[in-house]
């Protein structure tokens, strides 16, 4: 084989690649858009839009947001069932910032500080209350929800005060 052709195979090779890579990401894309919820509607106070989650009451992605609960280590902080550890608790009625679909979807996605750098305040005051990191590299828009239908399944709170 010449150099010449050597290249050529090589150029050949790494365009195949780009082409393939591209392909994948706009698939992966595509995927991912499919799975998150339309927007409910607007905006919210803070300029954040209005989502609601696409898996309340859906066992079988309860189920899942259980598993990534624990995988994703949000147990490590919350406690395995939600109840507090480090930080607060997820299934009472104190929410730290608040307890719609668009809040808790931005804190986790944000966490606490780009939370407030949307306009947001600590309403919720809890005897813990550490800081969430934001977990928008961590956990896909699809797992955060199936996660937050587990939270909301765990909810011991005054049943009045849902609003999901």
């Amino acid at each position: 084989m010449t150099f010449r052709t050597t290249l050529t195979a090589v150029a050949f090779a790494a365009a195949c690649s780009a082409a393939a890579l591209a392909a994948f990401q706009h698939d992966a894309h595509a995927q991912a858009d499919a799975t998150k919820p339309a927007a409910a509607g607007g905006k919210n106070d803070h300029g954040l839009d209005i989502v609601k989650n696409p898996y309340t009451d859906n066992a079988e992605a309860i189920a899942k947001g259980k598993d990534l609960f624990v995988s994703k280590a949000c147990s490590g902080c919350h406690g395995a069932g939600g109840g507090g550890g480090m930080c607060p608790p997820v299934v009472n009625d104190t929410w730290v910032y608040g307890s719609d679909d668009t809040t808790l979807f931005n804190l986790v996605k944000l966490g606490s500080t780009g939370l407030q750098g949307k306009g947001y305040s600590r309403i919720g005051h809890e005897n813990v209350v550490g800081d969430m990191p934001p977990f928008a590299s961590i956990v896909t828009d699809d797992e955060l929800w199936k996660m937050l239908a587990y939270v909301r399944s765990r909810y011991a709170g005054d049943p009045a005060a849902k609003n999901w």
